[in-house]
């Protein structure tokens, strides 16, 4: 019986049409909504997440755009992903940097337990937390495939979207719809 999981990466309302909104995560937020409904497996999603001090951190002082702040509207998920979320009762997981390191021990753990078939990453931003994350959860599990699905993936811009997406498929994770 396969074991999939599906990890939805910071569909929250400041990528998508807040502080850091792109027209890019506005057009694949459809098809993110759908994936999570359909996606007969395990789902899980990240919220990127900061404090008031975000201006003093190292990432606030290289990106000056307040942002995913805690209990804000901007942190929330997307509404139409809440409502999937609360559905399946999906475990989420809060990062205050890039990648999760929580979240790729949380499945090494589940894998131990009964092996993960597949992991699949699809969210914002392609070329920052997506990449940070697919990398990592490949690291801590190099004999799970893991793949990214391009099409529901939006990046900085679209040339740092096409750019993640080499470097990730330069380190065997599979890009489909790309």
């Amino acid at each position: 019986m396969a074991n999939d999981y599906l990890v939805i990466i910071d569909m929250q309302n400041d990528f998508v049409d807040g502080s850091l909104g792109t027209p890019e995560a506005c057009a694949i937020a459809p098809a993110v909504i759908e994936k999570a409904r359909i996606f007969d497996g395990t789902v899980v999603f990240t919220l990127d997440t900061h404090g008031s001090n975000y201006a003093s951190t190292q990432e606030g002082q290289h990106l000056p755009v307040t942002h995913c702040i805690k209990g804000t509207a901007g942190w929330h998920l997307i509404p139409e992903l809440e409502e999937v979320r609360q559905a399946r009762n999906a475990r989420v997981f809060e990062k205050p940097t890039f990648g999760s390191t929580e979240l790729a021990q949380w499945l090494v753990e589940r894998n131990q337990e009964d092996p993960i078939t597949s992991l699949e990453f699809i969210g914002v931003c392609t070329d920052i937390c997506v990449v940070s994350n697919a990398l990592m959860v490949k690291a801590f599990l190099p004999e799970v495939p893991v793949r990214v699905d391009a099409s529901c993936c939006a990046g900085v811009t679209p040339q740092a979207h096409d750019a993640a997406l080499a470097t990730m498929s330069s380190c065997q994770v599979e890009i489909i719809n790309g």
